[in-house]
């Protein structure tokens, strides 16, 4: 039967999804996905709250398990991709810079997600405060809503730099605009992307069938475009 899925997505898999939805759909021509993106963390409060999401991609895996925990979503959590952290610039050429570059007088405004609920921007602390400069560029900062509006605000030069999604940095327009930085993995938690399916979406045909499609050789090519891997997988 033709169904319709709510998907609440990390906002990193903005231009992955962007791609991959036409594929389901040309592969799965009875079902519909209707896809909302943002802070992995605000939609864990919704979830929890009842909103009507049928299945949930977080940038953060402990979100869906929490879920699960409050009997909000379906056991299992699944793994789908590790996305990691890079220093852009639509101003300057991050590529030859680094961390630390971000301490020059030039830079006035750094933009991250607000780390409180958005796993990338919580990552970006943990990068800056091991290179010893969370504190040191505290009244630098500008917070993102999630990591598509802090690429925004870089991009629209609210500020000069920041630290985003490699999903994001390796768009072609983005690309055009500027080179990036990719953080070492080993400065901060490693970013282990999962999903669920709700508790709303338990018997929701679509939901199910996205949540395979995402483990096909298709899916998996689209995500490594943007930067995406699995542990079995070729690192960007």
């Amino acid at each position: 039967m033709a169904e319709t899925a709510r998907v609440a997505a990390a906002a990193d898999l903005r231009f992955a999804f962007n791609k991959l939805l036409p594929l389901f759909q040309k592969n799965n021509p009875t079902h519909q996905l209707e896809l909302i993106m943002g802070s992995s963390g605000k939609f864990m409060q919704q979830i929890e709250n009842g909103a009507p999401f049928d299945i949930f991609f977080s940038a953060d895996m402990n979100y869906p398990k929490r879920l699960i925990a409050s009997g909000k979503a379906l056991a299992p959590v699944t793994t789908y991709a590790f996305g990691r952290i890079v220093l852009w610039s639509a101003k300057v050429d991050a590529s030859q810079l680094s961390l630390a570059s971000l301490a020059r007088p030039e830079f006035r405004k750094i933009a991250i997600a607000a780390p409180e609920h958005a796993p990338y921007g919580a990552r970006a602390r943990e990068a800056l405060e091991h290179a010893g400069l969370w504190t040191q560029l505290q009244s630098k900062l500008v917070f993102g809503e999630n990591i598509s509006h802090t690429a925004q605000l870089i991009d629209t030069q609210a500020a000069e730099i920041g630290i985003i999604a490699l999903s994001l940095a390796m768009n072609d327009t983005l690309k055009a605009k500027g080179g990036y930085y990719l953080i070492p993995a080993n400065t901060h938690q490693a970013l282990e992307q999962a999903y669920a399916v709700t508790h709303y979406g338990r018997n929701n045909a679509a939901a199910r069938a996205f949540a395979q499609f995402m483990g096909t050789p298709e899916a998996r090519l689209v995500m490594q475009r943007y930067g995406f891997s699995l542990p079995h997988e070729a690192r960007p």
